[in-house]
């Protein structure tokens, strides 16, 4: 994924707007937009910035994966686990659980 892609994810997952993010980080509103048009990307400071501001890590802003996961889904999943508060930790996880149970038993369905 794109910087902006992953930018215009987080603005919507967090339901922040454009505006509200150039506001709260004192940075232009075409700015922002020109990031997630993929039109400039941002500086060593400001990518920094924005990591701090969605509690992500920069190479989740920018999609580079250094062996700890496999891929951007991966990093999603494991961001939106540790944004959960520790109630909804546990059943994120059952949930996950659910989800991995079906998908084994949709796998022996189709080998018959």
């Amino acid at each position: 994924m794109k910087f902006g892609e992953i930018l215009r994810e987080l603005l919507e997952d967090n339901d922040i707007t454009q505006k509200q993010l150039a506001t709260d980080l004192n940075l232009a509103p075409t700015t922002i937009g020109n990031y997630i048009r993929c039109f400039r990307e941002p500086d060593f400071a400001i990518l920094k910035l924005f990591a701090t501001y969605f509690n992500v890590t920069t190479d989740y802003l920018l999609d580079f994966q250094a062996g700890g996961t496999k891929d951007h889904s991966e990093d999603e999943v494991l961001r939106l686990y540790r944004s959960l508060p520790l109630g909804q930790k546990a059943l994120f996880l059952d949930t996950g659980k659910l989800l991995l149970r079906h998908a084994l038993k949709e796998q022996v369905t189709h080998k018959k």
